[in-house]
């Protein structure tokens, strides 16, 4: 459905829990985990910023501003939510130029730079080991036994890897600007990359939804094929023993489903006809059409993901704060769908 973003099926049942979220920015608290350290010199400045109810392309804007440079100039790893206190590096191009006083950037409370060092590169996307998250539930309603069960589960199990509602737009309208821009619309070059993105969560959700429901989001279908875990590295179809039964009990493969493009689906069997079968309907079949043509490739992304150091407390009667570390790529959104 291209008219909203669908409620995909869960793993874990039923929520156990309603409640209220990001009542206030502090309520969803996002911090990158770094992937590397500054190397200390070089023709560029790396910031390390709190923001405030901003998000990450509206900073680089304030941050290239301060600084008297195009938007250009600035790199980040991700982008963060509005809606949150968020914890991110950037990167400024300052060759041959020290840096101005931080304290016109800081001046309106949006931003407060928490760290400053000298770097050899651009920070470019995907530069984060991953993301650690503070989240404060509101108005909690629901049996705190069943709740905290419900963690334990996740936590030992995990969930389903779906790309978040961000990825979708508002109302889930990113899907259907990806399809008239593949019947012709024309679209800037930044739009076009949200929507190949929109497009390929689609796919990716839709055979991800079909393993669900089918019980086998987190276990071996015949031809099936593995990613590594904490990496992109992938390897089969080989036959299922006991072998890799014992890694992917222990977390250290995962099942994966296709990032849609050109070429042949490296799955087979019941696997490779699972991911068919998801995506035989009209606006998928329109959807895998228009990112062949765009000259995408085959990829595959994991069908599970499992929080790290989730932990849990009760500030008082009717409100639970949750804390957990994701890899980079994946959504928190994921974690709480499978919750309330």
């Amino acid at each position: 459905m291209s008219g909203g973003t669908p409620a995909w099926p869960r793993a874990h049942g039923a929520p156990v829990l309603q409640g209220r979220i990001r009542d206030v920015p502090e309520d969803f608290r996002v911090e990158e985990i770094d992937a590397f350290a500054p190397s200390g010199s070089g023709e560029h400045l790396l910031l390390t910023v709190e923001k405030r109810g901003t998000n990450t392309a509206f900073a680089a804007k304030l941050i290239a501003e301060w600084a008297g440079v195009p938007e250009s100039a600035i790199g980040y790893a991700g982008l963060k939510d509005r809606h949150a206190v968020t914890v991110q590096r950037f990167s400024v191009h300052l060759p041959g130029r020290e840096a101005p006083d931080t304290a016109p950037l800081e001046a309106d409370g949006t931003l407060r730079v928490l760290a400053r060092a000298r770097h050899a590169r651009k920070l470019p996307r995907g530069a984060l080991a991953g993301n650690r998250f503070t989240v404060v539930l509101r108005d909690v309603q629901g049996v705190r036994d069943a709740v905290e069960a419900r963690l334990r589960s996740i936590a030992s199990r995990g969930v389903p890897n779906y790309f978040g509602e961000q990825r979708f737009g508002r109302e889930g309208g990113n899907v259907a600007g990806a399809l008239a821009m593949f019947s012709g619309r024309r679209m800037s070059r930044a739009q076009r990359t949200h929507l190949l993105s929109a497009a390929r969560s689609q796919l990716f959700n839709r055979v991800l939804g079909a393993r669900v429901a089918g019980g086998h989001w987190d276990a071996a279908l015949e031809g099936e094929v593995w990613m590594l875990d904490g990496s992109r590295s992938v390897f089969g179809p080989v036959p299922f023993d006991d072998a890799l039964a014992v890694r992917l009990a222990d977390f250290d493969i995962h099942p994966t489903g296709p990032l849609w493009g050109r070429g042949e689906l490296r799955s087979a069997a019941a696997a490779r006809e699972l991911e068919l079968g998801a995506l035989a309907d009209d606006e998928s079949l329109a959807l895998r059409a228009g990112l062949e043509a765009a000259g995408l490739s085959q990829e595959r992304r994991a069908t599970r993901l499992r929080p790290r150091e989730l932990a849990w407390s009760w500030p008082d009667d009717d409100s639970l704060e949750l804390r957990f570390e994701l890899p980079a790529g994946t959504y928190a959104t994921s974690v709480l769908a499978e919750l309330m």
